[in-house]
């Protein structure tokens, strides 16, 4: 099904522009090395229901290996900067059967995959054509099925605040959904040319940046990670009509030019998402850079895009993430009754890009569906114009760029250090990420806070490493013993200053 994009867009007209590579791939090629790439897949022993894992940085590979797996089996992408924990839990609680990898490259992943799962390595040739090899196999030769609308095309985690990351399972009906959703949003054409900015083992960059325009048969172009120096270059030579990008990003490219840069003439629009943009931040990029910037609102179970402001000549409003696009939101009480406009309470979202349910999790699905609707964990309320304001969240996620992290494995990983007997970890203030990362810990023995934070990187990603740890006598608790994260973080960063 999802596929079937690239039926979209001319056999000869630019699907993928690899920056740095130079390499182009037309709709026909891409379609060609996709098959390609599935009857490989297959003749590995790989088929429906399996679970093909990916630790590959943006560029050709990552996307037309995506396609192929999702097409084969399930695609289950992770971020190449995993550490080899991290990659053992993932591979483990999706039941990986392979993981693709470049050739030479992927250490932590491949010592995670060991002897239980079939490394198979993605490379580029000189012809810029991806092959994939291995050395192994998964099983017999697998027929190769052509999957249904709610076969599951892409498997994904999103973090909770007081369990294990769950696993959201999203079908190719919900993806082809969502990508279509985008595309309407923003009216894209054959004419659109996508700067894909965002890591594609997000759907930020996966849905919006990417299948939306292979949607309506424009052009994708891909750097291999974001780059402010070279960004309005690339802007400029790849003729780009529009990116979208987390409020981190823009907030760098908006401090480094003085000017409008050469380039953004020719954007029709930018996006935002993935985290809060400042009514200020807005007003700054428009005048700054010549263009509307209009920021969206979207979460993995969605298969990303909920709402979004819109196009001019439409209002666009600092402050709010915009009006449904194609998406039904209602506002919810505790018991899951619509509140009336204008008041406050947890945002809920209804359609057929809303994935069913988190696999294996029935705790987490009884807790998270009320009649029919999805809840978020996300406050706000709609106003007189049907526009969503969100004005906090009620899951305790750290937000720190567009990263969500999960606190609870922060202080899992804290205290497996012998010197502590408690640690609870939240979000703080960032000038550029929005949050960064802190914990408060109560220890057992003498420990320096550098040696806790080199503790964390042991095992976890830079991104979800503390920047900063409070070292305290207690742990605020409530009045029946519980602890809130949003409370420790006031309580502990006010007796810091």
């Amino acid at each position: 099904m999802i596929l079937d994009l690239l039926e979209n867009g001319k056999p000869a007209h630019i699907a993928l522009s690899i920056t740095g590579s130079g390499s182009a791939v037309s709709y026909g090629q891409l379609r060609q090395q996709v098959d390609a790439l599935g009857r490989t897949l297959s003749q590995l022993g790989l088929g429906r229901g399996d679970r093909i894992a990916m630790a590959l940085p943006n560029g050709l590979e990552v996307i037309a290996s995506f396609l192929a797996a999702s097409t084969v089996g399930t695609a289950a992408p992770l971020n190449p900067a995993y550490t080899r924990d991290e990659f053992q839990f993932y591979l483990e609680d999706t039941g990986a059967r392979a993981l693709i990898v470049p050739p030479k490259d992927g250490d932590e992943a491949r010592a995670a995959a060991g002897d239980q799962v079939l490394i198979v390595e993605a490379e580029c040739d000189a012809d810029g054509r991806v092959q994939f090899s291995s050395t192994g196999s998964a099983g017999d030769l697998r027929s190769a099925v052509y999957p249904e609308p709610d076969d599951i095309a892409l498997i994904l985690h999103t973090s909770g605040t007081t369990s294990r990351p769950k696993r959201v399972p999203l079908s190719h009906a919900n993806l082809l959904t969502s990508a279509r959703n985008v595309a309407e949003t923003y009216r894209l054409t054959s004419a659109d040319v996508s700067l894909c900015v965002m890591p594609l083992f997000h759907v930020h960059g996966l849905v919006a940046s990417t299948l939306a325009t292979l949607c309506t048969g424009g052009t994708v172009v891909v750097p291999p990670k974001f780059n402010p120096l070279s960004f309005w270059v690339t802007v400029r030579d790849y003729r780009a009509t529009w990116y979208s990008a987390v409020p981190t990003i823009h907030q760098v490219l908006l401090s480094r030019a003085k000017t409008k840069p050469s380039g953004a003439e020719q954007l029709r629009f930018i996006r935002s998402c993935s985290a809060a943009l400042a009514p200020q931040t807005m007003s700054d990029i428009e005048e700054r850079f010549g263009v509307p910037i209009l920021e969206a609102y979207g979460m993995t179970e969605a298969a990303h895009q909920m709402a979004s402001n819109p196009l001019p000549p439409a209002a666009r409003k600092g402050g709010s993430v915009g009006r449904g696009t194609a998406v039904e939101i209602a506002i919810l009480d505790e018991a899951g009754q619509q509140l009336p406009q204008g008041t406050v309470g947890e945002v809920s979202i209804k359609g057929p890009n809303v994935f069913r349910g988190y696999e294996g999790n029935p705790e987490a699905n009884a807790e998270s569906f009320a009649n029919g609707w999805f809840r978020t964990g996300d406050q706000g309320y709609l106003d007189d114009g049907g526009y969503l304001m969100l004005v906090g969240r009620l899951k305790e996620l750290i937000n720190r760029g567009g990263e969500k992290i999960s606190p609870r494995e922060i202080d899992d990983t804290l205290l497996t250090h012998p010197a502590v007997g408690e640690a609870v970890c939240f979000g703080i203030p960032h000038r550029v990420y929005g949050e960064a990362v802190a914990a408060a810990v109560v220890l057992k023995a003498d420990v320096k806070e550098s040696d806790l934070i080199a503790h964390c990187r042991l095992s976890l990603s830079d991104f979800k490493c503390p920047t900063v740890v409070y070292i305290v006598d207690s742990i605020p608790r409530t009045a029946t013993g519980k602890i809130q994260r949003r409370n420790v973080a006031a309580a502990i960063t006010k007796i810091d200053t």
